[in-house]
């Protein structure tokens, strides 16, 4: 039988397939979060997110060391407020001395070259756990932008390289970027969860921070999960009001959102690869159903292949492991 071409030719042999592979995870490609405590010497295994920690500040500057010799070279933060410091105006989140702020500032003075991104949120802080402040049971936009804008200006002032608003309220990423500039953090990025859906797959994280809704839901404010033109349409819109680089948040289940707002922006293009869908991995594999490191490798080049620039990512320092161990990569 004659064939003028055989495709199979460039998947012969492990180094052929990884030489013409289109798609090649590196750790530049990661976001690692990290989820901080008050205290000392405390790290705590999350139980809904296996091999994956909430850590006291002393414990979280070992651990961003550790990720700098990996290297890893950029991290996202995230704070569990006690709750006696829980209101519904977020009055924590602008303290110059709270967890958030030494946290930063204890980073970026361990690991200087560490890129340091922020969440910018008010439900760690909120007594009614929602991204906003509640008015007659309603989270209401402007008042809740007004506080983002003034937390973001309190991260850059600790020295944070990259805010980043998880809220999805309206008009934010214009208010920070004025925020910004007028107190003369003219540096400071902004990393904007654009396309942030209103998704099942949210709880360990919530686990985690302690941050459940204590009443309704949050898809008032957070996408519908039908929607696909939306997304693009809230992205474009933060780069217009001044967004470095947008998110689409959650990963897996929303690769075609992730091309859209690729072929959409002329910004780098983030995903959050979120604790649901690294549950799901870690059950199936403890189970035996599936193979852990193939799970992950596969995973992440997908939403790579989709057109993500970075990927926020629980399982970094796993994917590293597996680099530097030789083991599989791009499902070798």
């Amino acid at each position: 039988m004659f064939l003028p071409r055989r495709n199979r030719i460039l998947r012969q042999s492990p180094a052929i397939r990884n030489l013409v592979a289109e798609t090649i995870l590196s750790p530049n490609d990661f976001i690692v979060p990290l989820f901080i405590i008050e205290g000392e010497n405390q790290v705590a295994e999350i139980s809904s997110m296996p091999g994956y920690f909430r850590r006291s500040l002393d414990m979280t500057v070992m651990e961003v060391k550790e990720l700098w010799a990996m290297g890893l070279q950029c991290v996202l933060l995230f704070v569990k407020s006690k709750d006696a410091l829980k209101d519904n105006k977020g009055t924590e989140a602008l303290n110059p001395d709270g967890l958030m702020q030494r946290s930063i500032r204890a980073i970026k003075e361990a690991v200087p070259g560490m890129l340091v991104m922020t969440d910018v949120a008010l439900d760690p802080y909120s007594s009614f756990g929602h991204d906003g402040i509640v008015e007659n049971g309603e989270i209401v936009n402007d008042a809740t932008v007004e506080v983002l804008a003034q937390m973001s200006v309190s991260h850059a002032a600790s020295g944070a390289d990259f805010v980043a608003p998880s809220d999805m309220m309206d008009g934010r990423i214009g208010a920070i970027r004025k925020a910004l500039e007028k107190s003369n953090h003219h540096k400071t990025g902004i990393m904007a969860y654009s396309a942030k859906y209103a998704s099942c797959f949210y709880g360990p994280f919530r686990d985690a921070l302690d941050s459940a809704p204590g009443f309704g839901d949050k898809k008032t404010y957070q996408m519908d999960y039908a929607n696909r033109i939306e997304a693009v349409k809230e992205a474009m819109m933060d780069v217009e009001e001044g967004a470095d680089m947008v998110m689409v948040k959650p990963a897996l289940s929303y690769l075609d959102i992730i091309r859209e707002v690729k072929n959409s922006v002329d910004v780098p293009v983030s995903c959050y690869n979120i604790s649901g869908e690294y549950a799901m991995i870690k059950a199936a594999a403890k189970m035996g159903w599936i193979d852990h490191d193939k799970a992950v490798i596969e995973t992440l080049t997908s939403m790579k292949r989709a057109g993500a620039d970075m990927i926020a990512t629980y399982f970094a320092k796993d994917v590293v492991r597996m680099m530097n161990g030789g083991a599989i990569v791009n499902g070798e």
